[in-house]
């Protein structure tokens, strides 16, 4: 039996959950299947483990605030011919304890017992305190 992998990502340009909820909708309507895919230049050497459950936790303004389940890797190639790996990723974006995480390029691994909780339901649809004021008291141990 596989345990799974998680990846950290930074969301670059996103202000808040709402703005990257917004952006994946409107990009899953440019493609023919509908599906948000995030394209990224290299491709994940711990495929197995990140299909076995895995998620993308997706920083905003320095500060983990969600995952969504990765749901699969496919071929992606765009004008200049190179291949790339497009994440197929679950519309559905969980909120997760405000984590402060500092700048990065890429993608990183990120262990199960290093990942953040997810909120409770009830605060599944609050809206998202401003990303400073996030980062602010989960450098502090509020989340």
């Amino acid at each position: 039996m596989n345990s799974h992998i998680n990846l950290v990502k930074l969301s670059v340009g996103t202000e808040s959950v709402e703005d990257m909820i917004h952006w994946q909708t409107q990009r899953s309507k440019q493609v023919s299947d509908g599906q948000y895919y995030h394209v990224t230049r290299m491709w994940p050497k711990r495929e197995d483990e990140l299909l076995a459950g895995g998620s993308i936790f997706w920083v905003i303004k320095g500060v983990i605030l969600c995952r969504q389940r990765i749901l699969g890797l496919t071929e992606h190639y765009r004008d200049d011919g190179i291949r790339r790996c497009a994440i197929m990723l679950d519309p559905g974006i969980v909120r997760v304890a405000a984590t402060p995480k500092k700048a990065f390029q890429g993608w990183r691994y990120l262990q199960p017992a290093d990942a953040p909780a997810d909120l409770g339901a009830g605060q599944q649809h609050e809206e998202s305190l401003p990303p400073a004021l996030s980062k602010a008291l989960a450098d502090i141990g509020v989340r």
